[in-house]
């Protein structure tokens, strides 16, 4: 995540178990990824991976440019697939009023 995130801005968090058939869900994660960085008012994304529990958080400039990215035909194609890779998903949509990113050199608000 970059520490430049201006906010309010809004977060997609997507947890989930992979299933057992994650059969053609690299390259359509890396393909996603690489058009999700096209659409305007995308700012970044950060994602962790656990043994049991995955969360993948991309962030936005505003629900238009979410409605954009779900709107995409590469993106309605992976998430036809979610049934296929996940033993189990959960998605939300999150405002982000307040932020802090923290550095070696400190704390800095990103609040505006």
């Amino acid at each position: 995540m970059s520490e430049d995130v201006l906010v309010p801005q809004y977060a997609v968090l997507f947890s989930y178990q992979f299933g057992e058939d994650t059969e053609g869900y690299e390259e359509m994660d890396e393909l996603t990824l690489a058009l999700a960085r096209t659409i305007p008012g995308y700012c970044g994304y950060e994602s962790a991976k656990g043994e049991n529990r995955n969360i993948f958080i991309s962030y936005w400039a505003s629900k238009e440019a979410i409605a954009a990215w779900r709107e995409n035909a590469t993106h309605i194609k992976a998430k036809a697939k979610g049934q296929q890779w996940y033993a189990w998903y959960n998605s939300m949509i999150c405002k982000i009023e307040v932020g802090h990113f923290f550095t070696p050199d400190g704390r800095i608000n990103l609040r505006f």
